[in-house]
């Protein structure tokens, strides 16, 4: 093996050869499994309850994650994917010879087959009496140290594996012995089944759009660029969905929806991953208003399917799903937080000295409505702990959703926070292809190449919109995001199975 070996790696490497030395192979080619734990356990109860003698078989097969000899016997425990089970293998059944070839050549961490008859001992637990063993696949590396104990009568482990970085850079590890973070991910799976189930309900049609893109657009973040060699022509991993989405719209498509990555070359933080999980949808006909609707309905469908009930609690706060959700308008939100009246300063400039004026230090080349963003992100979005729609917002942030009527420097959009973060965002989509060409050229114009605002021209996109797009609401919204807080993960890389890490020094 090409890595440097420990002492207890090369020990385990010399059991593969002696076995191989007795012709056992340690890692055959097919197991015969014929039930999982819980299997066998739910047939074993339900045979008890009908008040025959008990006589049933099975073949198991799982990690070994305990070893107990005792002389003549061992007790052992397997897991598998639904749990632990106990097996007991008796020199009676076996012979002493192959119970010291168990305890001898057998290793945590192994995965092994074992076949026999199902009892309950003494002590109540359902186990396995061995009557036939063999090895599945000899661990080499073992795995980190765990820690057993009983807990009303019942057999607790408590991992050793805790600190985060290794957590994350070995999740496989992480995943065997923490059965704590293997439910997340199964909780995660029941999200996105439970939002596809709510979508498709109402008549929205799943797609698939590009990956790599040549012209990024439909947020603000700065893209991942790389180059195909064939075409020679430079592209750009997704940002986001959104204006393939809308292209869908024009051919009359009228409601689709896709769940996958995107890519954004930004900062990492708690909530911030580079490769992330969104859903988005478009709903023709339909504005930002009932997009709120939908929303604060679906997110509570997810909980029923998901929880069994419409409280979470995150963080050590109890949220209550159960829609209506709050509205807050933008405007009123930062008056209140930081006693800003944003439409009292109709200018970067003045709204800049609004806040110098309450003792904050604005960017001095910040537009507007970053400022604005600003403010919300410092001083309102950390105390929106329940599910609230934060709504309204300025144009020159949201370049692709339409103007309230009679009002052109605000826009009908809203995001939605809960628990101190933002959830999801929408709009009532532009759908007018001179004002969105207007949109691209004023972002080119006002943001340098370098920011992350700045909306490149999509001429296809202008193209399609000029063959008429039906008027329509859009939405987004982070699945790790969801995950993290129907979990209480404090972080999103608790909820990301390979998240991305800096390279080791």
């Amino acid at each position: 093996m090409s890595a440097e070996l420990s002492n207890l790696e090369r020990i385990r490497l010399e059991k593969v050869k002696t076995l191989r030395q007795q012709g056992i192979e340690p890692y055959p080619t097919r197991a015969n499994r014929t039930h999982t734990s819980r299997e066998i356990c739910r047939l074993f109860e339900q045979a008890e309850a009908s008040g025959d003698e008990v006589h049933l078989t099975a073949t198991l097969a799982g990690r070994l994650r305990s070893m107990r000899p005792m002389g003549k016997i061992t007790f052992a425990h397997i897991e598998d994917g639904d749990g632990r089970i106990q097996l007991f293998l008796r020199a009676n059944e076996l012979g002493q010879q192959a119970i010291d070839f168990f305890n001898r050549e057998f290793d945590l961490g192994d995965f092994i087959q074992a076949s026999g008859e199902m009892f309950r001992t003494r002590t109540g637990e359902i186990t396995l009496r061995v009557h036939e063993f063999r090895m599945l696949a000899k661990a080499i590396t073992p795995l980190p140290a765990a820690k057993d104990e009983i807990v009303d009568g019942q057999v607790v482990r408590h991992a050793t594996l805790s600190d985060p970085e290794t957590r994350y850079r070995q999740r496989y590890a992480d995943l065997a012995i923490n059965p704590e973070v293997r439910q997340i991910f199964r909780t995660r799976a029941a999200i996105l089944r439970a939002l596809r189930e709510f979508l498709d309900r109402r008549g929205f049609l799943e797609v698939e759009t590009p990956i790599l893109q040549p012209i990024y657009g439909g947020a603000a973040a700065r893209p991942f660029i790389t180059y195909h060699n064939q075409l020679k022509q430079e592209l750009y991993l997704r940002i986001s969905f959104e204006l393939y989405l809308k292209r869908l719209l024009v051919g009359n498509l009228e409601r689709v929806y896709e769940i996958g990555r995107d890519f954004r070359n930004e900062g990492v933080d708690r909530t911030h991953n580079p490769e992330f999980t969104q859903l988005e949808f478009y709903w023709a006909y339909a504005d930002y208003e009932q997009v709120m609707a939908l929303t604060e309905e679906m997110i509570a469908f997810v909980a029923d399917r998901v929880l069994g009930e419409r409280n979470l609690t995150y963080g050590g706060n109890v949220i209550n799903l159960e829609p209506p959700w709050r509205r807050l308008e933008l405007r009123q939100g930062l008056l209140e937080v930081c006693g800003i009246d944003i439409n009292a300063c109709p200018t970067a400039q003045s709204l800049a000295d609004a806040m110098r004026q309450r003792g904050m230090q604005p960017d001095p080349n910040a537009t507007r409505g970053k400022l604005i963003d600003g403010l919300l992100g410092d001083f309102l979005e950390p105390i929106l702990i329940q599910p609230t729609f934060v709504y309204d917002y300025p144009r020159d942030i949201s370049p692709l959703a339409k103007s309230k009527p009679g009002d052109p420097s605000t826009v009908e959009r809203f995001e939605g926070f809960m628990a101190g973060m933002e959830l999801c965002n929408a709009f009532t989509e532009l759908n007018d292809p001179i004002d969105q060409e207007a949109r691209f050229l004023e972002m080119g114009r006002d943001y340098a190449v370098d920011d992350e605002e700045r909306h490149p021209m999509d001429e296809d996109y202008l193209r399609a919109m000029r063959y008429g797009m039906p008027p329509n609401g859009g939405f987004g919204m982070g699945i790790d995001r969801l995950t993290m807080l129907f979990t209480d993960s404090p972080n999103i890389r608790e909820v990301i199975l390979f998240p991305h890490l800096r390279e080791r020094e």
